[in-house]
């Protein structure tokens, strides 16, 4: 157990009771309704993005999933790279981040077949900091994830979406508002730590100031204006990082091995 942890577990102690008030009050929402891949763009090179994790790509807050992060990242990415960009959402409310890797990411792999992603958007953490877990957790948990979706899917730009603001949420009261928002920013500079080593991976940073339409009615999710604004970060992110000519070459390659 880490200095960090043992600073949260003393504070939270006193926050045990509003903590299990939220829990028994909160509001859910049901995912996004819609197909869980699509297409959008034109373009000779077709993107194919996999976003996969937790109630942010399952579309939680969104009226369908082309309203919500998968469906705006491939947009944004399609104009960015004037590319085809051909996505798959595979994300699951209440997950955290050993959970995606031990059922997302093989459904993910089942789906696709023999597909090669070439973008992979992975939405994790929140759900990790409200389960109360470790910093030491957290960080071997994230390792795991990483490492798998990079055997997976060799050559892939990968992006972990950093963990928002969780002291503007809200659907928190005060002072767990504040703490969480703590916890939220201490599993974040683990992640960014993490990732500054991997050339092909990318962290995607979510400070922002809360706005009136930065949630949705359950005060927790995002609303479809800021699913819009977040893809837009995404996608910029992930254009920097790939590389549309290694695409079309590695994707030639393949047909030609296919066709022979």
């Amino acid at each position: 157990m880490t200095g960090r942890d043992l600073l949260f577990w003393s504070l939270f102690a006193a926050l045990v009771p509003q903590a299990l008030w939220v829990r028994k009050t909160a509001v859910r929402f049901p995912p996004a309704d819609g197909p869980a891949s699509g297409n959008i763009g034109q373009g000779d090179t077709t993107i194919r993005l996999l976003a996969i994790g937790d109630s942010i790509v399952a579309g939680v807050g969104a009226r369908t999933l082309r309203n919500a992060l998968v469906g705006q990242s491939a947009e944004r990415l399609a104009q960015a790279t004037g590319s085809r960009v051909n996505w798959t959402a595979s994300g699951k409310s209440g997950l955290g981040s050993r959970d995606v890797a031990r059922q997302m990411l093989p459904r993910a792999a089942d789906a696709a077949d023999d597909a090669q992603f070439d973008a992979i958007l992975v939405s994790v953490g929140v759900n990790d900091v409200i389960s109360l877990h470790g910093i030491d957790r957290w960080r071997r948990d994230v390792k795991a994830l990483l490492q798998a979706l990079s055997s997976r899917w060799p050559g892939a730009v990968i992006a972990f979406s950093g963990l928002p603001p969780m002291n503007h949420f809200p659907a928190l009261p005060r002072p767990l508002r504040a703490l969480l928002g703590l916890r939220a920013h201490q599993f974040d500079r683990v992640l960014r730590e993490l990732l500054e080593d991997h050339a092909e991976v990318v962290h995607i940073p979510l400070a922002f100031e809360a706005r009136e339409d930065s949630f949705c009615d359950d005060g927790f999710h995002p609303s479809e204006q800021s699913y819009a604004e977040f893809g837009r970060f995404a996608a910029d992110a992930i254009a920097r990082r790939i590389h549309l000519g290694n695409i079309s070459a590695s994707r030639a390659s393949r047909d030609m091995h296919q066709g022979a």
